[in-house]
Formats: structure tokens, sequence, C-alpha cells
């Protein structure tokens, strides 16, 4: 059974894996195809590449009750939701940079859902089986553009504005996990997925029920309370109960 899968660059090659605590088991072919074991990388050794390659980020705004009341907004009768390109993925270990002309731009901690099979008009009931697994998402976001455009795609589209890591997670339930965001140490956000106004498998039916997804795609579930910008030279840390820390220094 497939618990925590890694993507990793390992000899040349970008391979995926299956992780515990020491030791990585490459397999033979991506996780939503038939594989083999085929050899094994000491974790510590393994460069953590993003953990899934999609085809779309699909990205839900507004989801946590706290957040909506901080960004002034009401609270929506049904999802919200907006692409980030797939361009924009980084793994864990990898540098988020400020575009040119900028300061600074925001974090959102997000709890990320890794699509398993293609995905159609599925109900929410339906909705475990098409998983693969969850692993943390930050929602990089310019804020002056965003309130500049008034809409979204520029301001969250930049290259490395979607750290994704540091591998899936496969056996959880993302119902009432804790997410937290940290900078330089200090803890920003902290709530529960059982704060969403959308649980993360409404959301996923919500999303089939507009467009196909394939696998490896990306839903991210929304942000906590507690947004706020990261500067060059800081150090942002998404942590996920249950799934894992994802740690992306600022340039």
């Amino acid at each position: 059974m497939l618990v925590r899968v890694v993507r990793i660059f390992h000899d040349e090659d970008v391979r995926y894996g299956l992780a515990d605590e020491s030791m990585v088991t490459l397999i033979s072919d991506e996780p939503f195809a038939a594989w083999e074991t085929e050899g094994l990388v000491p974790l510590p050794q393994a460069q953590l590449l993003a953990p899934a390659i999609p085809t779309k980020i699909v990205c839900a705004g507004i989801n946590y009750r706290a957040h909506a009341e901080e960004m002034g907004h009401d609270l929506p009768e049904e999802p919200v939701i907006f692409l980030k390109p797939p361009t924009a993925v980084i793994g864990h270990g990898a540098e988020i940079r400020i575009p040119k002309g900028f300061d600074s731009v925001d974090y959102e901690a997000e709890l990320a859902i890794v699509v398993g099979r293609r995905t159609h008009n599925i109900t929410p009931a339906e909705a475990p089986s098409h998983i693969l697994g969850y692993t943390c998402g930050n929602d990089i976001t310019n804020r002056v553009l965003q309130k500049r455009d008034g809409q979204w795609t520029r301001a969250k589209g930049f290259d490395t504005f979607c750290p994704l890591g540091p591998w899936v997670e496969t056996d959880v339930d993302p119902t009432d996990l804790l997410v937290e965001s940290y900078v330089n140490g200090e803890r920003r956000q902290s709530a529960r997925t059982s704060d969403m106004i959308f649980s993360p498998y409404e959301l996923l039916s919500f999303v089939s029920n507009v467009m196909t997804l394939l696998p490896g795609d990306i839903v991210l579930t929304g942000t906590p309370s507690g947004i706020g910008p990261i500067r060059a030279g800081d150090v942002i840390e998404v942590r996920i109960e249950g799934v894992g820390s994802l740690v992306n220094h600022v340039v």
C-alpha cells in the first residue's frame, strides 16, 4: 500500500519512490501506474522535488471563515476557484523569487489534494477514491498586483509561486488537520481543516463538475487567517499535521 510518495532527483534522473523515516524505495513508474520496486536510497541523500507534476492547479479562495472575515468578504455560497499555472510549482527547499520591482509577497499555507486518477463529475462521497493523497502547499501571492488587477491570475501566477511538498501522504484523513505557517520560526497561521467552509471532498467534487482532473493535478483547499508578507532572506514553513513540513527560502 502507498503511504508516502516522493519525487526525487537521483543518479542524474527524476524518480518516484516510497519513503519512510529513513529510506526511499524507488519504483519503476509513476505512482498512478503499475509499478515495481527497484532499489533503495537513504532519505537524507535524496534531493526532494515537487511531489507531483500537475497539468493544472485549481485553488479555492476564501474557504476558512476567519480568513473571509480577515479579507472583508462574505461567506461564499459555493466555492470560489481560480487557477495557478504548472510553471509556478517548486519543491521543498527551493527558492521563492520575489518579482523585480516588488519588496515582498504574501504566504498562504494550504492543504493540497493530489488527484490520483481521471476525475469527472463525482460526488463528495466518491472523492476519496479519486485522491492519491495530500501534500503541503503555499499559494504565494503578489498582493499589490491582486488589488491592482482586480483578478488573481498575474498576482498568483509567477514562477515559484506554488511550493508543494515535501511528499504526498496517502494515509491521512483530511477533515480535521492542523494547518500552520511559520516565518523565520514564528507561527503566523494556525487553524484546523474542520474550519473550512467547503471540505476537501466537497471541493474536489465541485471542481470535477467544472473541469476534468487528471492524475497529478492539484487542488489547493484555501488558507486560514493570518496571511502576511515575506521578504528576501525570510524562511517560510508550511506545517500540516499528519502530512509534513514544507520549507522554502525567499530571494
